[in-house]
């Protein structure tokens, strides 16, 4: 299998996804190919941006790209994941996303409540009582 080119979701610029990263991919289990070039991956682990997607092309989280826990990209040093990373107590954690909310009126009681989506006007919305009194709890 030669190696592909693959444009980038953030940046558009293309990168190449070896004959080596590929078989990688594919003794780890990994079913999606890599999304983002190096450059990207490293502006998204460390918080500087990237799309509205969490994760890295393949379900269950870890890294989207061999470079974090492939044997040539380094050797593991004590105190780190298998991924190459500190400890998750090590770990900054990431400020809180902020969510956009839409103020609507409550389909059966009509108070005033927020919603963290945008609501569509054929469809009701219901402040929180109501929504559990309806028998939809979470």
């Amino acid at each position: 299998m030669p190696d592909r080119s693959i444009k980038c979701l953030d940046c558009g610029g293309e990168f190449l996804f070896t004959e080596r990263e590929q078989e990688w991919y594919r003794e780890k289990g990994l079913t999606h190919e890599p999304r983002r070039c190096k450059a990207c991956r490293g502006s998204r682990k460390s918080g500087g941006g990237g799309g509205p997607s969490r994760g890295g092309g393949h379900a269950g989280g870890g890294p989207s790209h061999p470079d974090a826990s492939h044997p040539d990209h380094g050797s593991e040093s004590p105190g780190h994941d298998e991924h190459g990373g500190a400890p998750p107590g090590d770990r900054p954690r990431r400020p809180p996303r902020s969510r956009e909310m839409f103020k609507v009126g409550c389909a059966t009681c009509g108070k005033e409540t927020e919603v963290p989506f945008k609501p569509d006007p054929s469809r009701p919305v219901y402040c929180r009582d109501c929504y559990v009194a309806r028998g939809k709890k979470r």
